[in-house]
């Protein structure tokens, strides 16, 4: 696809099996999904692109979860990949902001697309739109696709639409059900569909071969979907109530008198995982802290996550934990004593009883609200070689993969399979002090 505008700039794109259908769907709400690297969230870009330059003064919006994505990825590739030429002659600019519209790009034609994160709604919600993207929907909540949804009536395009690009999710997600029920189109996209990975005559690009390496060493449910473009559970996943649209949450003020708790699994060459918790008056806990990086020292973690609590000074930056609940290797717990500064306890490490507290506390309890939620952002620093080997870098990354050891035969015991759940066993840890009784061992620094 070549469109000239005015002999003032020239957009290129080709569009593929969905990605060609998302330009001729007028459907109400579509979907794109499929596997990664398969340029669903590059089509929906292109589609908002050529859109505002067609039609003088439209109004779209690009939204994410949260701005801070928004900004890190889908504006990158709008910004470099698809209007990248009309920046540069002026076509189009950047438009900051202000007190009454939210942020986004300006068309010389009079066409407007904001961009904004569900984390801050305000402005977006009170403005009207004729064409709405939304990257990694899966991250939403039904309740913010609806309400972006009600936005959808600023009338200048003859039709009104709301388009999502996602990766699949485990076969429940509200998307999949909104999809099988007829309230929304759902476009599969393949990786054929995607001309930067694969020739038109169906083999690999050279850098697609190098891409789909990466993609065929994942394992499990993460190929699945990743590769495979599956909407899948793990086969005996443990954690069947985890949901991402109820379980995770934004990053928000945490109140100074709310309880805070450290957890940590020792490893080196696996993750050494450390947690920060926080408990609500209610009980709720909220994961709004983790280390999780291989092939440091104990003492270097230490220092790290002092140094995240504690002001050089000595003065402490947020109240200190009621308790550092830690594995029980005498070593590992005694170098983090000394260079953490702080006491710490053996855990509770049963097993089975972990799981089935841990369980419970991801059901929806009368008032709504799970017990147990992950904060988004929680990770303070990426792994590199935990991304280059395509495995979990985070807890909230480990929770979908978590399965239960099957025996030959097909029988599952009760026995998790331990493969990728450094942060399960410190999750569990804080579960089981809070639920299952008092703590062993307690050693004091004096």
């Amino acid at each position: 696809m070549t469109t000239a505008l005015d002999q003032d700039a020239i957009v290129r794109y080709e569009p593929r099996g969905a990605a060609r259908e998302l330009f001729r769907a007028r459907e109400a709400e579509v979907f794109i999904a499929g596997p990664a690297g398969t340029g669903k969230s590059l089509a929906c870009l292109f589609r908002l692109h050529l859109t505002a330059l067609h039609n003088p003064n439209i109004r779209c919006l690009i939204v994410r979860k949260t701005a801070v994505s928004l900004g890190a990825t889908t504006l990158v590739t709008y910004e470099k990949k698809v209007a990248a030429d009309t920046i540069a002659r002026g076509i189009v600019r950047w438009f900051g902001g202000s007190p009454r519209e939210a942020p986004g790009y300006r068309y010389s034609n009079g066409a407007k697309i904001d961009v904004a994160g569900m984390d801050k709604p305000e402005k977006i919600m009170s403005a009207e739109y004729d064409l709405v993207f939304v990257d990694e929907a899966t991250e939403l909540a039904v309740g913010d696709w609806e309400a972006i949804g009600t936005r959808l009536r600023n009338g200048i395009l003859s039709w009104q639409q709301q388009m999502g690009a996602c990766n699949p999710a485990h076969p429940t997600h509200w998307i999949k059900q909104r999809c099988d029920q007829g309230q929304a189109r759902m476009l599969v996209s393949r990786h054929v569909d995607n001309p930067a990975y694969m020739n038109a005559d169906g083999t690999p690009t050279e850098v697609g071969r190098d891409y789909f390496a990466k993609l065929d060493a994942l394992t499990g449910v993460r190929k699945l979907r990743l590769r495979d473009g599956t909407w899948a559970a793990a086969e005996g996943l443990i954690y069947e109530e985890f949901d991402e649209a109820v379980h995770l949450v934004d990053q928000f003020t945490i109140p100074h008198a709310w309880t805070r708790w450290i957890t940590v699994d020792f490893g080196f060459t696996n993750p050494f995982v450390m947690q920060w918790w926080a408990e609500d008056p209610d009980g709720r806990l909220f994961l709004y802290r983790e280390i999780y990086h291989t092939r440091r020292l104990v003492e270097d973690h230490a220092r790290q996550a002092r140094g995240l609590m504690v002001y050089p000074s000595g003065q402490w930056r947020e109240p200190q934990p009621r308790a550092v609940i830690c594995d029980h290797d005498a070593e590992d717990r005694a170098t983090l004593e000394k260079h953490l500064q702080m006491g710490t306890s053996a855990a509770h490490k049963s097993v089975s009883d972990g799981i089935q507290a841990f369980q419970s506390r991801l059901k929806l309890q009368q008032d709504g609200r799970a017990r147990l939620f992950i904060v988004r952002g929680a990770l303070v620093e990426r792994d590199p070689e935990l991304d280059a080997a395509r495995k979990p870098a985070c807890t909230q990354e480990e929770i979908t993969g978590y399965v239960w050891q099957v025996k030959p035969g097909g029988a599952v015991p009760e026995v998790p399979l331990k493969e990728n759940d450094h942060g399960m066993d410190a999750g569990r840890y804080m579960v089981a002090e809070r639920d299952l009784g008092g703590r062993p061992r307690m050693r004091t620094l004096g």
